[in-house]
């Protein structure tokens, strides 16, 4: 049994309507791995298998993932029934899929450049006592192989301020839809923090991470529920002030390449 649900923890909008959205199942499969008869001894092994194929042809088959509002879970139940009179033992267990590779999709690096002049969510007359800074960089693609690193580089140009510390946040974007609208929620999966004090200028600093296997999955577009990744790069100033730089992704799975090995 395959189940697309809300999670218990849901909170703010989310709350709206989890009571009213039961669990969607995506796959229903029962197999008869014995008939009736004595079990003899003191255990028994019955070996069983089975396919899992994707609930219908508009979609492929999903990753088993854990988010914070909405969850993609794969059970096996193992069930003994032991007739009418009598109750039935049974045990249920979590299994993890992996959804099959696609061919690798094409990739274009994408040049980024922060300074005070982009800053949004703020006044423009806030924004004439910014001091001056400038970083520059690149990612390598914003579509990505979940089996392969997101990577990138970061070059500080110059600040006015000293830098306190440069992390790397991957952020989970999770939407349902209501007949109200379409609430939306953003959360961290993980957060790596890349650069550790004032950063000498002009030096390349790599742009590192893998994707955590159950915690994240394919971008995934169903009619009740939307999954999306994105990265923060935030910089941290010794005053506590906070500039974040926000780059959406695009997650696929494909086999990776011979020279890359990700290790979770």
């Amino acid at each position: 049994e395959a189940k697309l649900e809300l999670s218990a923890k849901s909170i703010g909008l989310f709350e709206a309507f989890y009571s009213s959205i039961k669990p969607i199942i995506l796959i229903d499969k029962k197999i008869s791995i014995s008939g009736p008869g004595e079990v003899t001894g003191p255990s028994c092994k019955y070996p069983f298998e089975f396919s899992l194929t994707p609930p219908d042809k508009a979609h492929d088959l999903i990753d088993t993932y854990h988010g914070v509002y909405v969850s993609i879970k794969y059970n096996v139940t193992a069930k003994m029934n032991r007739g009418i009179l009598s109750s039935s033992p049974h045990v249920k267990t979590e299994i993890y899929v992996e959804s099959p590779p696609e061919p690798r999709r094409e990739t274009k690096s994408i040049p980024f450049s922060i300074n005070p002049e982009k800053i949004r969510n703020v006044s423009q007359r806030t924004k004439m006592k910014i001091p001056k800074f400038l970083f520059e960089g690149k990612l390598d693609s914003s579509t990505c192989n979940i089996n392969e690193p997101f990577t990138g580089e970061f070059i500080v140009r110059y600040s006015d301020l000293k830098i306190r510390s440069i992390e790397m946040q991957l952020v989970r974007v999770e939407r349902g839809n209501y007949s109200e609208g379409v609430a939306r929620e953003a959360t961290e999966v993980q957060n790596l923090q890349i650069a550790d004090g004032d950063v000498p200028p002009n030096i390349p600093i790599p742009l590192h991470m893998i994707f955590p296997r159950v915690f994240s999955c394919r971008s995934l577009t169903m009619q009740q529920f939307q999954i999306d990744f994105e990265i923060n790069l935030i910089i941290s100033f010794e005053d506590n002030h906070v500039v974040t730089e926000n780059f959406p992704l695009k997650i696929y799975r494909a086999q990776p390449k011979a020279s890359t090995r990700c290790v979770r």
